[in-house]
């Protein structure tokens, strides 16, 4: 099936091939909007044949040079090279390098401000004094289908601004759409561009675990025949635990979230498990509203703080 897109009625537009499904939204001119979607919409009909053609390249381990071509996957082969001394492919940065890579489009006069929107893996594009507001939704398993029809309640809303030197934001998780192989119900991270933070967000989230065996896993090959990571057990089901031992998880992810930071990597991280929240803080970090104590089950007074 070709690639489709949909106006959407405020404005934005949805962009859906395969498994790429994106919104995107931009302010500023009309005609520089229009010209920026435009672009938008011809660079993402090819994307997909793009990548497959390297399908089999990016599900190997990164590790010595970089042996690919296209501008997406090498993008991804980058992101995920920082932390090539555990196994990860450029897989785990595709979602976000795919937004940044469409979020380029709008790097043009007459855009102030845009976000694409990859599946929650998130690219910015902000000329000086513009700014986001984005939306934290902390655990999927909250998540009913009358909530997405009615519209979801986020877990609370922090806003990036230009200033900042945060262009991705990336949600990694065991009840997202990827594997993981920690227990992490979320882990949100800042980076400088979208297929970082991509990257990053799996690596941490991975690093949110414990050995219990009430944890259920399976061979991720068995649960899906092409997955890039083989027999590696991933995360199928996590029971309600002590909160002394969610505690120990939480703190191995974020020992891991902190190291990245120093090195560089991250801007700021929250890692979310069990209706607890443990967070990497930054100066000048952007806070989190709306998330006060017993409020959505989170007990934390800020995110990102």
């Amino acid at each position: 099936m070709a690639a489709q897109r949909t106006l959407l009625p405020d404005g934005r537009w949805h962009f859906q091939h395969g498994p790429m499904d994106i919104v995107l939204g931009a302010s500023g001119s009309p005609d520089g909007v229009e010209a920026a979607h435009a672009a938008a919409w011809k660079r993402f009909s090819g994307m997909l044949d793009e990548l497959v053609q390297e399908l089999a390249a990016l599900r190997q381990p990164v590790s010595g040079d970089c042996p690919l071509r296209g501008p997406i996957a090498r993008r991804m082969w980058q992101a995920c090279q920082p932390y090539q001394s555990s196994f990860i492919t450029p897989m785990a940065a595709v979602a976000g390098a795919v937004a940044q890579e469409l979020v380029a489009c709008y790097a043009i006069s007459g855009v102030t401000r845009a976000w694409v929107n990859n599946g929650g893996d998130i690219a910015l594009h902000l000329t000086p004094s513009q700014s986001v507001r984005i939306g934290l939704y902390a655990d999927l398993s909250r998540l009913s289908v009358d909530e997405i029809l009615e519209g979801v309640q986020t877990d609370g809303q922090f806003e990036v601004a230009s200033g900042l030197p945060v262009r991705g934001v990336a949600t990694s998780g065991w009840r997202g759409r990827s594997f993981s192989l920690g227990i992490a119900d979320s882990v949100t991270v800042l980076a400088r561009t979208a297929s970082e933070a991509d990257a990053a967000a799996t690596v941490i989230a991975n690093a949110v675990d414990l050995p219990d065996a009430r944890i259920q896993r399976r061979p991720a090959c068995e649960l899906k025949d092409d997955c890039d990571l083989g027999a590696i057990p991933v995360t199928v089901d996590v029971p309600p635990l002590e909160p002394a031992l969610v505690q120990q998880a939480l703190l191995a992810g974020l020992k891991r979230a902190q190291a990245l930071r120093a090195a560089g990597l991250i801007w700021s991280a929250a890692l979310v498990c069990q209706n607890q929240v443990v967070t990497t803080g930054a100066a000048h970090a952007p806070a989190v509203e709306n998330l006060p104590a017993g409020g959505r089950g989170l007990q934390v007074g800020s995110v990102f703080a």
